[in-house]
């Protein structure tokens, strides 16, 4: 958990939380911030391509090189002051997502007792909202944006230690290896469904991710200074993503997947809501919704490939975390051009009608498969 923490909440999404204090000590980097956003979802991706590759045979270098480009892309964040210095060290960070995910799946299936692999995956994957609560820390505790990031830098250093450690000498994790997986065709039948889903809930969900606290401050429903207030609700309440596993058992995994996108809509119609009517209280539950949504639902995700792809579950968890990411930079790019056109209340509409769809996308071929069925280890 708290290598994911470092990896998305520190590495990954702290750029953007620490925008502000970034731009304000470091105008000539100021200009560049939406470009860097942009290069790192492409490296993010591009890491999750070479770890499907890598991981399920290789679990433990993937959670080095997860470790070392956190590491390394916070400390170049905190020395940056060349705008291509910068964008190259959020470049660097923002692989570190890409391998640690994958990486961690066949990790935690190896060390956990089959009857709570689900949770202790669920788990792990909250760990962005550890991770975003973090980062919001440092920006209140450090008045240097240099010291912050060295901070992070230091945590993603110990956090990858702490993860590596324990499962330095075992000779288990990659025990379905040699295997022989299932014919490609078929693997990737597996996913489509999921996939498509991902890329639609994505979709919505950049809306809030990537504007939601913007939108709120910008149209006074909390001061400016307030914005670390809507990131720590928002990682707060994704301390309820762990949850995930239990919602699994309970409603089977399409049920589970369609239950955490609907909350996903709910919380997008709740920012829309609370713009016209000025209702800060409003603004923080629904941002509280939106994280437990979120990191639920992506926990639903690891355990929706796990089940597809059993012997080689990290590979799964990179195809559908790739389509996830993907939906996010379409719907970023479509919802930062519309901003300037449309109003919020719609433009939240229309994120809230993308997670609906995407719930509506997951139940398809539902009761394929018996519930729980996700819940068990699968071993070659």
């Amino acid at each position: 958990m708290l290598l994911i923490a470092a990896t998305y909440g520190l590495a990954r999404f702290g750029v953007g939380l620490h925008a502000p204090g970034l731009a304000a000590t470091r105008p000539q980097v100021a200009g560049v911030l939406g470009w860097a956003a942009a290069a790192q979802f492409l490296s993010y991706a591009t890491a999750a391509v070479v770890a499907a590759k890598l991981v399920d045979q290789r679990p433990r270098a993937g959670l080095v090189l997860a470790g070392a480009t956190a590491t390394a892309g916070c400390v170049g964040v905190a020395v940056a002051t060349h705008p291509a210095a910068f964008v190259a060290a959020v470049v660097v960070g923002g692989m570190a997502g890409g391998f640690a995910s994958p990486a961690l799946v066949p990790v935690v299936d190896a060390v956990t007792v089959p009857a709570r692999a689900g949770t202790a995956q669920s788990l792990v994957n909250a760990g962005t909202a550890v991770g975003v609560v973090a980062a919001g820390a440092t920006a209140a505790a450090f008045s240097s944006t240099t010291a912050a990031w060295l901070a992070m830098a230091a945590a993603c250093a110990v956090a990858t230690l702490e993860a590596w450690w324990p499962v330095r000498s075992r000779e288990d994790l990659a025990a379905a290896a040699g295997t022989r997986p299932a014919r490609g065709a078929v693997r990737r039948r597996a996913l489509a469904v999921p996939a498509v889903a991902a890329v639609v809930v994505g979709a919505g969900s950049a809306l809030t991710w990537t504007f939601g606290p913007l939108l709120l401050t910008g149209a006074g429903v909390l001061p400016a200074r307030s914005v670390g207030e809507l990131w720590t609700a928002l990682g707060v309440g994704g301390l309820l993503g762990p949850l995930a596993g239990v919602l699994v058992v309970r409603a089977g995994l399409r049920g589970a997947w369609a239950l955490c996108s609907a909350a996903l809509a709910l919380a997008s119609a709740g920012v829309g809501v609370a713009v016209p009517t000025d209702d800060r209280w409003l603004a923080l539950v629904a941002m509280a919704a939106f994280g437990a949504g979120y990191m639920a639902m992506s926990a639903v995700l690891i355990l929706w490939a796990r089940r597809a792809w059993p012997r080689r579950s990290g590979a799964g968890t990179s195809v559908l975390f790739v389509a996830l990411a993907t939906g996010q930079a379409l719907g970023s790019a479509a919802f930062g051009v519309a901003r300037s056109h449309v109003s919020t209340p719609w433009l939240a509409a229309v994120a809230a009608c993308l997670c609906a769809a995407g719930a509506g996308i997951g139940l398809v071929g539902r009761g394929a498969a018996p519930r729980g069925t996700v819940m068990s280890r699968h071993r070659g």
